[in-house]
């Protein structure tokens, strides 16, 4: 785990293209953190496995990425 803290604004939106926020409007906003957060397990579940983006995916830094700002408490 890194000493600096991942935050929502600053390391986890800028990971989600606009189309990808485009693809998942209809279920949520990738954009919001309450969002984000409410289905933070389903998104990194997803990521994880490959399955989102639908387009291919993330480097394993990224997956990482967004797991460790789910286990340090998903802040905004």
């Amino acid at each position: 785990m890194s000493a600096t803290q991942v935050s929502f604004d600053g390391d986890i939106k800028p990971l989600f293209r606009e189309k990808d926020r485009e693809a998942m409007l209809r279920a949520f906003d990738l954009w919001s953190h309450d969002d984000v957060a409410t289905h933070a397990d389903a998104i990194a579940q997803r990521l994880s496995d490959g399955t989102m983006p639908c387009d291919g995916a993330w480097p394993q830094d990224q997956i990482e990425r967004f797991q460790q700002w789910v286990d340090e408490g998903a802040a905004a």
